[in-house]
């Protein structure tokens, strides 16, 4: 994994100014990791994710969890309301 992680960052930096990405990062203790989307659809992301080297060559394996927010702390609506622009 590694050995793909300068990869896997560059493929971050690609999709967090197209506002697909809103935060990543590695789980405590680092046995995976974390990556909240905003996409307009499950399509995308699997594309997206597609894209991932981690996921190219087969040393990570995804999980995904889809929801609808409700609630927000101030500032946080404008980011993940469903009608908030992309």
């Amino acid at each position: 994994m590694d050995t793909h992680v300068s990869e896997h960052r560059e493929f971050l930096d690609r999709h967090y100014p197209a506002g697909r990405f809103v935060t990543s990062g590695p789980q405590v203790p680092r046995i995976g990791g974390v990556i909240l989307a905003r996409v307009s659809s499950r399509g995308e992301l699997d594309e997206i994710l597609s894209e991932d080297p981690f996921y190219r060559e087969k040393v990570a394996q995804y999980q995904i969890m889809e929801f609808s927010p409700n609630e927000f702390t101030a500032g946080a609506k404008a980011v993940f309301a469903p009608d908030s622009p992309i």
